[in-house]
């Protein structure tokens, strides 16, 4: 009889990957704007006239910004906001700022907790569009933009952070891993995104699976996916 051990890695990682679609495509299915619900999407209600025209810009963004920029779908950008304010996070740091479409989702939650947010972008495009969109938004006031590569300006950084959201280059995860941990507070919080896809990286799968002082979940596989981390107290 032959007995067959399977890393549990490399299994975590198949069933994550597997199967994989085109990434366009996730995007395209799961934009899930306020006047078009799916059946696992309820339309997002501001509460205040504030919210709504926060909302109004980020409709505006997922129909008109979208696929130029690849940003999460909204069903993952509206878990941040949940994730965000429920730990009544008063430091978020992102990596990967892009048009700022999961910033203004962040800076939702922020406004309401007194909190603020660090997010890093490499490109001056994109960099550029995300200012113009959170002034648009109304929430510039909240959030600190940084641009240069990420895996140095993090560095800088010498607070406690509530909650790092990571969705900048895959192969650099486990770098920022390493590099923000430290700075999370107990309780905290590391949100991975792209977890089905792409493939993520095993190394980050296995540094948010197999340590002990961590516990992770799997979040919408069904789309790009999401890993939550939470730091144990």
């Amino acid at each position: 009889m032959i007995k067959i051990f399977v890393h549990r890695t490399a299994l975590v990682f198949l069933l994550l990957v597997l199967p994989l679609v085109g990434h366009r495509e996730l995007y395209a299915q799961s934009r899930g704007q306020r006047g078009s619900a799916s059946a696992t999407l309820a339309p997002s209600i501001g509460k205040s006239d504030t919210e709504e025209r926060i909302l109004a810009v980020l409709d505006d963004m997922d129909r008109n910004q979208r696929l130029s920029n690849l940003t999460v779908p909204a069903e993952d950008a509206r878990l941040l906001r949940v994730l965000t304010e429920s730990i009544n996070a008063k430091h978020v740091v992102e990596l990967g700022t892009a048009n700022g479409y999961s910033g203004i989702w962040l800076a939702l939650a922020l406004q309401a907790t007194g909190g603020k947010l660090t997010t890093f972008e490499i490109d001056p495009q994109r960099a550029q569009q995300a200012r113009e969109n959170f002034k648009r938004a109304g929430v510039d006031h909240l959030i600190t933009q940084v641009e240069g590569d990420a895996h140095q300006e993090v560095t800088k950084l010498k607070e406690p952070i509530d909650l790092v959201f990571i969705d900048a280059d895959k192969d650099g995860y486990i770098d920022y891993l390493k590099k923000l941990l430290p700075w999370v507070r107990p309780g905290g919080l590391v949100v991975a995104h792209n977890m089905r896809v792409p493939p993520p990286d095993p190394k980050y799968v296995n540094a948010i699976t197999a340590n002990p002082e961590l516990e992770t979940v799997f979040l919408n596989m069904h789309t790009a996916g999401i890993a939550v981390t939470l730091k144990k107290r």
